[in-house]
């Protein structure tokens, strides 16, 4: 029985070195899994850019599904946002520069001015968003 404790003592040694075992990257902060819904006036926003601003300055990505729903990304695929108070940003993802006369659906206290803050805890976080046009 000592043997095959040993045994698996060292196995779990041996795999904690080995890259891509030894769980997340060292180097990043601690991050919570954040996703939520984005609605305007009660309705989904489909492809809208979602970001969380730590207030160490790391940013967070995420853009919207047809309804209306985010998952956040840290970086290099690694999903989630920094722990702790985040700025947010949400904004109306463009191909191409608008044209003469274009009024963003998104008023800026929600993007550019920002009044959006939140909150991420350790593990799963969910943050819906429910702007109003006015």
């Amino acid at each position: 029985m000592q043997k095959l404790a040993s045994a698996m003592l060292f196995l779990l040694f041996a795999l904690s070195l080995y890259p891509g075992c030894s769980g997340r990257d060292k180097n990043l902060p601690n991050l919570g899994e954040v996703s939520g819904t984005v609605t305007l006036d009660n309705q989904p926003m489909p492809n809208v850019s979602v970001a969380f601003e730590s207030q160490s300055g790391q940013v967070s990505f995420g853009k919207t599904d047809d309804q209306g729903h985010y998952e956040l990304t840290y970086r290099d695929g690694v999903m989630g946002a920094e722990v702790g108070q985040n700025k947010v940003r949400i904004e109306t993802v463009m191909d191409a520069p608008p044209g003469p006369g274009y009024r963003d659906p998104i008023p800026a206290k929600y993007n550019r001015d920002t009044t959006l803050t939140v909150d991420v805890g350790e593990g799963e976080n969910t943050h819906d968003f429910s702007l109003t046009s006015k």
